[in-house]
């Protein structure tokens, strides 16, 4: 979001003008808000479309619709973030007595056949092989 449209939807909500807003301003205001809004819940195993529209006040239609510019769906977005965090915590030293599957639970995957066959297409290895990998591989994965 550019960062004069930050500035004038911060004026607006101050001013409740915000329905005054330009509609492309509005939708990558309430783009950011989403975006916020799934990274703080990705533990959350319920995550998904019809949960994030209605914390919004919004229908799953017009959510799809904002989402409809990127390249990814709302669920994509969802299990790319997910996979992003176990991706990160598999090779973090803090978590290495943690289980692989207990990672893929720690981010939302409630499944852990899912969770591995998810980490596999995304990464092209398990997440085993992931955690085991040395440094220099997981850097040509990325």
């Amino acid at each position: 979001m550019l960062t004069w449209d930050l500035a004038t939807a911060f004026l607006a909500h101050h001013l409740d003008a915000s329905d005054r807003l330009p509609p492309h301003t509005r939708h990558q205001l309430l783009l950011t808000r989403l975006d916020l809004f799934i990274d703080a819940n990705l533990a959350d195993p319920y995550l998904s479309p019809p949960v994030i529209a209605a914390r919004h006040h919004i229908s799953v239609r017009l959510l799809h619709r904002l989402f409809a510019g990127r390249q990814e769906t709302v669920a994509e977005s969802i299990r790319r973030r997910r996979l992003e965090r176990c991706s990160a915590d598999l090779v973090n030293p803090v978590f290495s007595a943690l289980p692989v599957h207990a990672v893929g639970r720690r981010w939302g995957f409630t499944d852990a056949a899912g969770f591995s066959r998810a980490f596999r297409a995304a990464y092209g290895v398990t997440p085993r092989e992931h955690r085991l990998a040395p440094a220099t591989a997981r850097a040509c994965l990325a």
